[in-house]
């Protein structure tokens, strides 16, 4: 009996072995396609003639009632200077903060375009995340810096990009990593401080800018055409317009987002932050 026992184990252990040898390879054979994929694209080449597409996100009704973050599990991020407000919804004047607005479309799914060289920072300050939102393009180094008098923890949650989850200690070097995939928008979180949270939107193209304190966003160098415009907020939810560039054209696309919208429930809802009424 016991022998028998032991060979049904065996077969087993050998199955699932089997199984994650093949989850591995096809997972490595599927990102060789999309590298190939991007390759076979010819490389986008600035003729002159590009525009801009630039505008406002407003916010019709109430503000959100400002609400302070409670940091008093950690002695450090307690005394850290800076502001304590929960920054998910930031509106100042009726305007929309940490709105993603990206290109879809056009020449975005026709042509490969060249990664950036410089390093796209997200630091880790008064035990906040620095930007709270921001874009990066595809295989551009994703560096984290840690400011902060505590440790902290990384941990960006996609669907298409490998997930992972690194700690960095006060003092410790950078961390750097890359994505190999376009994803928007791929939630980070602080493990140790679940207030910290971030969003990265990676694409394959730069045409992307996100939303200043005053609601303004100005995408550069758009090559004409016709495309989709993309407004994504965390907690509000997306909006799409439709949009044509001139050469040289310079076009102006607002919108606005109502009080009463959410976002449907998403895998970016990553734990409860510590929230003082």
């Amino acid at each position: 009996m016991l022998k028998r026992i032991g060979v049904v184990l065996a077969v087993i252990t050998m199955v699932m072995f089997l199984v994650a040898v093949g989850c591995r390879k096809r997972s490595k054979d599927s990102e060789e396609k999309g590298a190939e994929t991007a390759s076979a694209k010819p490389a986008y080449k600035a003729t002159g003639n590009e525009g801009s597409i630039t505008g406002k996100v407003s916010y019709e009704g109430a503000a959100p009632e400002v609400k302070k973050i409670d940091m008093s599990g950690d002695a450090n991020c307690a005394a850290a200077g800076g502001d304590k407000n929960a920054d998910d919804v930031v509106v100042t004047d009726g305007k929309l903060a940490n709105v993603f607005v990206y290109l879809k479309g056009g020449v975005t799914d026709k042509n490969s375009f060249e990664t950036p060289s410089e390093p796209v920072v997200l630091d880790q300050q008064g035990c906040r995340y620095h930007p709270r939102v921001f874009g990066i393009q595809v295989n551009q180094t994703f560096k984290v810096t840690n400011s902060d008098k505590t440790t902290h923890n990384i941990h960006p949650s996609p669907k298409t990009n490998p997930e992972w989850n690194r700690m960095q200690a006060q003092g410790s070097p950078a961390i750097e990593e890359k994505f190999k995939r376009a994803e928007t928008l791929i939630p980070v979180k602080c493990n140790q401080h679940p207030w910290m949270k971030a969003n990265i939107g990676v694409l394959s193209h730069p045409f992307f800018a996100v939303t200043a304190k005053d609601g303004t966003y100005t995408i550069k160098d758009v090559p004409p055409g016709s495309y989709t415009l993309v407004f994504w907020h965390e907690v509000k939810g997306e909006q799409t317009q439709q949009v044509t560039v001139g050469n040289k054209e310079t076009k102006t696309q607002d919108i606005t987002y109502k009080a009463g919208a959410t976002a449907r429930a998403t895998s970016m809802e990553i734990g409860p932050a510590l929230i003082l009424p």
